[in-house]
């Protein structure tokens, strides 16, 4: 038999198929699977008394899925001769559920995707109980739905209303919680159970049929024709439409499926499921989202960025300056990843506020049942809040989180030198002031980084890490070691005033004000940046941000400039902020009035008094509106890499998804820019800049790339 599927049966005539892909770390839906399971299949069907099958895997995975390699590639052109391989696919399901013997799937590892497709085309599945093993369909979240038969599976197994979650969701779940929700049938404790149960089962049920195969079989909950459904369905398009913006085709296409599925039979129900699925695949959203959640996110996560020749770092003792709710939420992450952390502040009392942040995390933790209390006390043992900088003795890292001042990160860093290990990393939780110039406080420049986390810490994945003029290779190596041992995503930029993630959203905050001061309806604004894709509208960004702190940045970048002798460009948003702060005393959520009222207790709204404030008669197309957000990040994106300030696309594309809310749907800033067409992006751009302004000009490096017909990669 073939490498890729080992086949051994026993004296009691039941096979056990070992999946085990040569070459590779994963079983996949490569060629060599389709083959290897063709000719698997073939042998079974000629078996004269086979009296079961148990499918398990070789891998510590049971099954990846299908090879998202091949799938990326898929064109529109292609479509017809992609669904024949996917049907191909589909049949060999077919064919194992229709086998005149029962089949178990055997789950010793993570089965995602096409992985639980597998399992489902069994009888009966089996796993093992172990709480890191996956089970799931998260194709959604790459842009795609489950194409072979996991959502018509799903939908006739647990009915349509328990099988949405999974389907549109991408929830990934535990064997035990897999087992509550019905999607797999029993758990083993080790992998000899696992087999002998599996192989029980077969002997205990040799007439075994899937079913939907069975005479009469009713879907729980019923089908779409079902009074009880039939009253609920038509409002979940609506709800659907209003989480996605209708940015996301997957979500509408797996409901479409799911729905028509389940007024047909099951083979023409596989029928439907696969032409959505096509559509999907050759499209350019799934092709966005795959590169970056997929390849790119992964590239980052293993570290690829890391400069070569530096042995990997494990770090056992972190300090942190500045017990605010930044350096408390650093705190928690260090905590949570078996680091003792050293927090603090200018007096005890401060410190140990910022330790209770991570104390009523935990506590949250634990009455979720997601932790024991054992455990949990044990995290919050390993954080020592203090006043002393002599306790910062033996840190291998201090990270400083005090406020925005140069003259005070220049303190904390001189008093941090003195007390931690002298080979340690100095970084700077600082979101905008250069690197360079803070380091000058250093006694060891080399030794001194930026490390920008998100708020809220605990919840936000990107760590933005910045080099300055005299960051060493291996601090930069050690700086990746430690926000992967922290479980975030590591981009690295080179220093620049507002280093890369925060330059880019500054053009987004100000577009949207710069919209407002040329008249246009507030509400338009909003709602444009939302059917983008974005996550929050740059009027409310504005009021989060608190206005006063808007214009105290900017005026401290326009005395860092006139230093440097340079001028601060002038902006139609400092305006407006200015006219907020000063004529109408609305300086944003903290002041309880900006741009929303916020009413106690009650939902915000936008203050009826912006109209008249601004002026909001002036419309243009509403799909200049949404483009001009997306344009003007993309470009600024550009001149970052031009002025390598940002040398890694994958940095760039995951940076602005998971740092400042570009719409996932685009890939992130670059790859939309590819999506779009570099040819057509450049024509877009000139058309938007002689109707709105020279910020939209494409700077030379795009131009010349869309001239030699090249994308950013």
């Amino acid at each position: 038999m073939t490498d890729a599927i080992r086949y051994e049966k026993d004296a009691d005539n039941i096979v056990l198929l070992t999946m085990d892909m040569p070459g590779q770390s994963a079983n996949t839906m490569n060629a060599a699977y389709k083959e290897a399971m063709d000719a698997t299949l073939d042998r079974l069907e000629e078996e004269e008394s086979l009296a079961g099958v148990v499918l398990t895997s070789a891998k510590s995975t049971f099954f990846a899925g299908g090879d998202l390699n091949d799938l990326v590639q898929a064109k529109p052109e292609d479509a017809e001769e992609f669904s024949k391989g996917t049907d191909a696919i589909k049949a060999q399901l077919r064919r194992i559920e229709q086998l005149k013997a029962p089949v178990v799937a055997a789950i010793n590892g993570t089965a995602l995707g096409g992985g639980l497709e597998i399992c489902l085309s069994c009888n009966q599945r089996i796993a093992l109980n172990d709480r890191k093993i996956k089970l799931g369909l998260p194709e959604v979240t790459l842009g795609l739905l489950p194409g072979a038969g996991g959502i018509i599976r799903l939908t006739r197994m647990l009915g349509l209303e328990a099988a949405l979650p999974f389907l549109l969701e991408g929830k990934q779940v535990s064997p035990e919680k897999a087992k509550s929700a019905k999607i797999i049938d029993d758990i083993a404790e080790n992998q000899e159970e696992l087999i002998a149960k599996s192989k029980q089962w077969c002997k205990d049920n040799p007439n075994a049929q899937q079913p939907w195969d069975t005479r009469g079989y009713k879907v729980p909950g019923g089908t779409p024709s079902h009074p009880a459904l039939a009253q609920k369905l038509p409002i979940v398009p609506a709800m659907l439409k209003n989480k996605t913006k209708g940015c996301y085709p997957a979500p509408e296409a797996i409901l479409s499926a799911a729905v028509e599925g389940l007024q047909v039979d099951f083979d023409n129900a596989l029928k439907i499921e696969g032409r959505y699925f096509t559509s999907l695949a050759v499209g350019q959203v799934a092709k966005n989202m795959i590169t970056a959640f997929f390849f790119q996110l992964q590239d980052i996560n293993k570290g690829k960025s890391r400069p070569d020749g530096y042995d990997r770092v494990k770090f056992t003792k972190v300090g942190i300056l500045g017990a605010g709710m930044m350096g408390a939420g650093i705190a928690y992450s260090s905590a949570m990843s078996g680091i003792e952390v050293v927090l603090k502040d200018i007096s005890d009392e401060n410190a140990a506020k910022g330790k209770a942040y991570s104390e009523k995390l935990l506590a949250k933790r634990v009455s979720r049942g997601q932790m024991t209390q054992e455990k949990a006390d044990g995290i919050l043992a390993r954080i020592t809040p203090t006043a002393n900088a002599e306790d910062l003795e033996g840190c291998d890292i201090v990270i400083e989180a005090v406020f925005e001042k140069v003259e005070l990160k220049a303190q904390v860093t001189k008093e941090a030198e003195a007390h931690m290990q002298a080979t340690g990393v100095m970084a700077s939780n600082t979101s905008s002031l250069p690197i360079t110039g803070l380091a000058d406080a250093s006694e060891r420049p080399a030794n001194f980084i930026g490390l920008h986390f998100f708020s809220p810490v605990d919840k936000m994945p990107l760590v933005e890490i910045i080099c300055g003029k005299e960051t060493s290779d291996e601090t930069l190596a050690k700086s990746i070691d430690y926000v992967l041992q922290i479980k975030k995503t590591p981009i690295v930029v080179n220093d620049a005033r507002g280093f890369f993630t925060t330059r880019v959203i500054g053009t987004y905050v100000n577009e949207g004000l710069g919209m407002l001061a040329e008249g246009l309806n507030p509400s338009s604004i909003e709602q444009a940046a939302a059917r983008a894709g974005f996550p929050v509208g740059t009027l409310a960004i504005s009021d989060e941000l608190n206005l006063q702190t808007m214009r105290n940045i900017s005026l401290a970048t326009e005395a860092a400039l006139k230093a440097e002798g340079k001028e601060m460009p002038k902006e139609a948003s400092t305006e407006v902020i200015v006219k907020m702060l000063e004529e109408f005393d609305r300086g944003g959520k903290l002041a309880g009035k900006g741009f929303y009222d916020y009413p106690q207790g009650g939902k915000k709204t936008l203050w009826p008094g912006l109209k008249d404030a601004f002026g909001s008669d002036k419309e243009i197309p509403f799909e200049d509106m949404q483009e001009r957000f997306l344009f003007v990040q993309a470009l600024e994106t550009v001149r970052c890499v031009e002025e390598g300030v940002i040398e890694s696309v994958a940095d760039a594309n995951i940076g602005s998804i998971m740092g400042i809310g570009f719409p996932p749907w685009t890939g992130g800033v670059l790859q939309y820019i590819n999506g779009y067409g570099l040819r057509k992006f450049v024509e877009r751009a000139q058309e938007l800049a002689n109707n709105y302004g020279e910020r939209f000009n494409p700077p030379a490096l795009l131009v010349e790339k869309a001239e030699k017909e090249e994308i950013f990669e």
